[in-house]
């Protein structure tokens, strides 16, 4: 017998709730002088924010009253799915290039982000695949190659865009899954001096990158070069000392910082809200992260006797 719904957990609700409020007014205020300057409309990327938003609030809705298992069903199919975007957003006059990679699909201004769906793809069918197969996962060859040769392949079609961060979260994210459902650490150590050895040859690769890290670890080196964003950044953080300047009173969003309705956010909510607002936003973080690592059981969606067949064990949709 299925059983009602348990009740959302108020923390985890709430810390979702909250992030989201903050972002849509940080994207206002921190985009509108950017917003009036390209587009002649203030409230340019708020609409747009605004829009995902309300998009992001349906599908938790949708997604919080649908039983879980019915991703376990579709997980095959979704993954697919996710594969022919990966190879769909690389066809010239199909993808569209943003940033200098062509890891977009969409119309005009409206787009989206095939591996963005790919991360969540991957998750789903990787728990399916291993709530089934934990048996195996302790052997090299039967149990651990065939997911990381999956996961490799989607690493892949993502490099050809190429987006090295987007790739990174997806195999890191993938990577705890495998190791929690049982994978031997040994193994996956081997693995990961491999995948370091492969991830400083993809940095040697494009100067951009070691460029990224360097200015990361020393920005002063070249601060009209890579070094710039982040010297900026930094100029807005200082001023905002404990309570901030005020919210939309940064200076740091006229000009002074690439990109700050996006990359560089916390760097004008900082500046506006000062110590005690940027510490609430790494709070609510926190909180999101902790709840979302918390097991809560108080009343399980599904009765012992309704588990299906040979779903012993680990299983991630239990």
């Amino acid at each position: 017998m299925v059983k009602a719904r348990s009740n959302p957990d108020l923390l985890l609700l709430g810390s979702t709730l909250a992030l989201l409020a903050i972002g849509v007014v940080m994207v206002y205020s921190a985009s509108a002088v950017l917003a009036f300057r390209e587009f002649g409309d203030s409230f340019y990327y708020l609409k747009r924010q605004a829009l995902f938003a309300a998009l992001g609030i349906f599908a938790m809705i949708f997604t919080m009253n649908t039983d879980y298992w019915v991703w376990k069903k579709y997980a095959k199919v979704m993954l697919i799915a996710c594969f022919v975007l990966l190879v769909a957003v690389l066809i010239p006059g199909i993808g569209v290039i943003r940033g200098g990679a062509r890891s977009w699909l969409g119309i005009g201004s409206f787009g989206i982000q095939p591996s963005e769906f790919m991360k969540m793809g991957m998750i789903i069918f990787l728990s399916k695949w291993l709530s089934e197969e934990q048996s195996t996962i302790t052997q090299f060859t039967k149990g651990l190659i065939p997911p990381l040769g999956l996961v490799g392949a989607a690493f892949g079609l993502i490099m050809l865009q190429p987006d090295l961060g987007t790739g990174a979260v997806l195999v890191g994210a993938s990577l705890l899954i495998i190791y929690t459902a049982g994978a031997r650490l040994l193994h996956l150590s081997y693995l990961g001096l491999v995948g370091l050895a492969g991830f400083v040859a993809l940095i040697a690769a494009a100067p951009y990158r070691l460029k990224r890290i360097t200015a990361f670890l020393d920005p002063w080196q070249d601060p009209l070069g890579a070094g710039y964003q982040a010297i900026q950044s930094l100029y807005a953080i200082g001023p905002g000392g404990l309570v901030g300047l005020g919210l939309g009173m940064s200076r740091q969003k006229y000009s002074y910082l690439p990109e700050p309705q996006t990359d560089f956010i916390f760097s004008i909510i900082a500046e506006e809200l000062g110590f005690i607002g940027g510490s609430f936003v790494l709070l609510l973080f926190t909180l999101l992260l902790w709840r979302g690592c918390v097991r809560r059981s108080p009343r399980p969606i599904r009765s012992a006797t309704c588990l299906p067949p040979g779903s012993s064990g680990w299983s991630p949709f239990r």
